[in-house]
Order: structure tokens, then C-alpha cells, then sequence
């Protein structure tokens, strides 16, 4: 099966999303050789195998988390926009987005909704640069494009 591209290509950070694999894999190499390397009872230490297991279990929690972060994303079509950030997902039709803001201090681009709530979009962070402006723009882009589209009965 193709990926969309273009105008309906999904949003995904690439610095967040680098840094975070690659933190969760090394948690987890490093998490592996510390309990693995850990002075038990035989070498004059204080790890019991249970310890050893949580330590692991640790590891692999923050692996999660660090792998559900490196996954956030927005998923536009034609009807709506699919956003998958940290722990929650949330699908809004384009006609329910009022503004797109990237400015100021936010990290990341935050969608103005139509019954006052506000939604932040962490696929695009300002830690991409001019990439997430461009993105950005293109997700501005499509909230005109679709949203009043879909208001006023046109075609998209």
C-alpha cells in the first residue's frame, strides 16, 4: 500500500522523533547491561534476579513512553485531521478548526477549534526549524482549503 504524499502526507517531527528512538534504544541496551553486570549476593552485592527484572521492567517502560512520543502524528484527509499526540488521539473535522497558531512561545502548533477548545498538533514542533514553518503553512493550507470548503458546500 502507497503512503499519501503531498497535501495529505501525515505531519511527523523528525528531530522529537530521532532523538526519541534513539534514547530508547540506548535505555534499554544500558538498563540491560547494568542488571545484567550488577554485584549479586555471590559477589559480595545487594541484586537479587528481582531487582534485576525491575530494572529491566524500568527500562522498558521508559522505552515505551520514549516510542509513543517518537509516534505522535497528524493524519489529514479530506474530511478531517486525525491527531495522535503523547497519550490521547482525537479526530476533528476540518470545518470544527477555526485558526492554526505556530507563534510565540509554543513548542509546537496548537489548532483553535470551533467550540473554543484548543487542540496542540505535536507532529509539527518548532524544533524542525523551517520545516515545521512549512508544515505549518501546509496544514494552514488545508484548514482553508477543506474547512471552508466543507462549510459552504464546495468541492475540495
Amino acid at each position: 500500500m502507497s503512503r499519501p504524499s503531498g497535501a495529505f502526507a501525515p505531519f511527523r517531527p523528525r528531530r522529537g522523533r530521532a532523538v526519541a528512538t534513539t534514547a530508547a534504544v540506548v535505555v534499554v541496551l544500558v538498563f540491560a547491561v547494568v542488571a545484567v553486570f550488577l554485584p549479586g549476593p555471590r559477589d559480595a552485592g545487594n541484586w537479587t534476579p528481582l531487582d534485576r527484572v525491575m530494572l529491566i521492567g524500568l527500562a522498558l517502560a521508559i522505552a515505551w513512553f520514549l516510542l509513543r512520543y517518537a509516534s505522535i502524528k497528524a493524519v489529514p484527509t479530506r474530511e478531517s485531521l486525525t491527531v495522535r499526540n503523547l497519550l490521547t488521539s482525537r479526530t476533528v473535522e476540518w470545518s470544527e478548526i477555526v485558526a492554526v497558531q505556530f507563534a510565540g512561545a509554543d513548542p509546537w502548533v496548537t489548532l483553535d477549534l470551533a467550540d473554543t477548545d484548543s487542540l496542540a498538533v505535536m507532529a509539527i514542533q518548532k524544533a524542525d526549524g523551517p520545516r515545521a514553518r512549512a508544515e505549518a503553512g501546509r496544514l494552514a493550507a488545508l484548514v482553508a482549503g477543506l474547512g471552508e470548503a466543507g462549510e459552504s458546500g464546495g468541492s475540495g
